[in-house]
């Protein structure tokens, strides 16, 4: 059985990792920090932000709901407020499935490009 190394997984994620993944400006990350109270990422002795991988869901999540589905800040704020794990599953399991999705198309495209050969 051939060795396999483990993954590292990081811990933190700066503010410049965050905004990649989700393709916005960090200034969008840092308005979201002082509009939604979930948000809380740690800061290091220079005040530079830290984030964890609840951290990032929790984005995700405002992600989500602002800019997937189209809510106002306010209707994201009340959404949350009235039930975040329910409406964080809904995400997670959204999220889920496009990963699904997008791993069903590969293996659609592998198979088609070996039929072409």
């Amino acid at each position: 059985m051939p060795y396999k190394e483990k993954e590292i997984e990081k811990k933190y994620y700066s503010i410049g990792e965050v905004a990649t993944m989700f393709k916005v400006a960090t200034s969008l990350i840092r308005y979201w920090e002082g509009e939604f109270e979930i948000i809380k990422p740690k800061k290091d002795k220079k005040g530079n932000r830290r984030f964890t991988k609840d951290d990032i869901e929790k984005i995700r999540l405002i992600y989500h709901l602002v800019k997937e589905k189209g809510y106002t800040l306010q209707g994201a704020q009340d959404i949350i407020k009235k039930d975040l794990y329910q409406v964080s599953d809904k995400a997670a399991m959204i999220e889920r499935l496009h990963k699904i999705k997008n791993f069903l198309i590969e293996i659609r495209d592998n198979i088609n490009e070996h039929q072409e050969r």
